[in-house]
């Protein structure tokens, strides 16, 4: 008969010192735990607190600037809408505290719609004044700050000498700024007043030449470009031509 096998002593010992090493193992760890949690519980359940109320607050704190910037808006509207309906005295009353709100923006619009009722009434010196100051604000959006510099610039064009204008004008005057068409104008026909046509003619041509122009200011600048001896079309071709050369001449090559 065959005999069934028998686990050796050895084994039962065996079983018995793992489980016991467990059960130390285990009461070391829930030891370690609660020793860790005297020490430094405290301090975690603070910063858990701490991280919350910092969390809560910067949600507070973002519905008050919308909250605020809103409000903010709506003045504006209310504003515009005043002096739409011939209500000056009340749209300057909010224009003026507008122009002292957090955001820059209404700071610099409120600033140009204060500085245009001036100059809807002829005031030219106070219109101009308030637009350099504008224009001077480097706290304010740099495309008001300039759109308040060329505002100012033309209200002052026939008293500035030539060069101031040029120098004035010189960061707008190229091509590809958004101010390019009207401040190489003024540029341009400062150097006529100077004397400079050889500097002139090419602002008109290229002014002529900037297909996103307003029609009747790129033909008012192709005729001074004419009368200096600019062929702008002619140029304009030739350029065209050029770049046609070249993109054809790079796709050959690919």
């Amino acid at each position: 008969m065959a005999l069934t096998p028998t686990k050796p002593a050895g084994d039962k010992h065996a079983g018995t010192s793992e489980a016991f090493l467990r059960e130390v193992n285990d009461a070391v760890r829930s030891s370690d735990l609660q020793n860790f949690w005297k020490r430094y519980g405290r301090w975690l359940l603070g910063l858990l607190i701490l991280g919350l109320a910092a969390f809560g607050g910067w949600i507070f704190y973002q519905n008050q600037q919308q909250k605020a910037a809103d409000a903010v808006s709506e003045d504006y509207v209310k504003a515009m809408d005043d002096l739409n309906a011939g209500k000056e005295a009340q749209a300057r009353v909010t224009l003026t505290a507008l122009t002292k709100a957090k955001q820059p923006g209404y700071r610099a619009v409120s600033a140009l719609a204060l500085a245009n009722i001036e100059a809807g009434k002829s005031d030219k010196r106070a219109a101009t004044a308030a637009f350099a100051k504008i224009a001077k604000d480097a706290s304010l959006p740099q495309p008001f700050r300039d759109l308040a510099l060329m505002r100012q610039t033309m209200l002052e064009f026939d008293s500035l000498k030539p060069q101031t204008v040029v120098d004035r004008l010189k960061p707008l005057a190229v091509p590809g700024n958004p101010w390019f068409g009207t401040a190489g104008e003024m540029t341009a026909l400062s150097y006529l007043k100077m004397g400079k046509d050889n500097l002139a003619g090419p602002i008109f041509a290229k002014i002529a030449q900037q297909e996103d122009l307003p029609p009747n200011l790129r033909s008012r600048a192709g005729q001074m470009a004419g009368a200096l001896g600019i062929d702008a079309v002619q140029q304009n071709d030739t350029k065209k031509r050029s770049e046609s050369d070249r993109n054809a001449q790079s796709k050959g090559e690919n």
